[in-house]
Formats: C-alpha cells, sequence, structure tokens
C-alpha cells in the first residue's frame, strides 16, 4: 500500500562528524526531517505547501552502519498512510546500497496559520501522493 518514493542526496560535513569519527546519530533525524519536508513540498499542490505545515510527533529509527565524511549518502522516502492529521514515512538512508538506518515517522499536519491539526484532503492523498483513498 505504499506511495511513490522520494530520494535526495545529503551532504555530510564536517559539523556532522562526532569524536568517534563518524556521523553523530543525532544528525540522522535532521536528515529524516529534510526528505520528508522535501517530499512535501516537491509532490503537494502549491496552495496546499502554502497552507499546511509539519510537525514530527514521533520516530523509530534503527542504525545499522556509520557514516563518514566523504561518503555518498542518500535519503528515500515514502508516505505509507496518512489517517487523519496524521502521517506515516518510512524512510531508508543509503550508502550505495549499503542501509545505514530505517526510520519510522508519524507527522502531525497543521494549518500554517492556526497551528492546529489540519487533515490532508483526500484528492491531494490520491493525486499527488499515490495513496488510495482513505486519507482525511
Amino acid at each position: 500500500m505504499s506511495t511513490r518514493a522520494f530520494a535526495m542526496p545529503i551532504r555530510i560535513v564536517p559539523a556532522d562528524i562526532d569524536f568517534m569519527g563518524h556521523v553523530n546519530n543525532a544528525r540522522y533525524l535532521g536528515w529524516v526531517q529534510d526528505v520528508v519536508l522535501e517530499h512535501w513540498r516537491k509532490l503537494a499542490p502549491a496552495e496546499e505547501v502554502a497552507s499546511k505545515a509539519w510537525v514530527a510527533i514521533k520516530h523509530e529509527i534503527t542504525y545499522r552502519r556509520p557514516a563518514f565524511l566523504d561518503d555518498d549518502v542518500i535519503a528515500e522516502t515514502v508516505l505509507e498512510k496518512i489517517k487523519g492529521a496524521r502521517s506515516f514515512y518510512n524512510t531508508v538512508i543509503r550508502r550505495g546500497e549499503e542501509v545505514l538506518a530505517e526510520v519510522q515517522s508519524m507527522w502531525c499536519c497543521i494549518d500554517s496559520e492556526t497551528h492546529r491539526p489540519a487533515r490532508i484532503d483526500r484528492d491531494v492523498a490520491e493525486r499527488h501522493f499515490g495513496l488510495p483513498g482513505k486519507a482525511g
């Protein structure tokens, strides 16, 4: 029941590296936020992007391998489902074919002006994200 995947390259900078010589685990969550929000901006209609914002509710991350400064890393995310104002994403961070981390996250869509939870219209979920007709 998954939708279209969205991927973006990750640029590792020296500030990402911790005392052990690899990317600090906390940085992965920033990458998840970057790819999920970019996914929304790229696929949603402009009026939806302007009227909605996202806040993270929950992240569950499994670290598989460390990343290093010169690595070519890609974050790929899939919007699995929408339930009310909540959206459920699966994100995989890779170096080539190697999985570095897998993240399941839940996000709340909010109205940009009121900051109250806002549902995603069924039409937007179906036409722009490829979800079956059970959003909203």
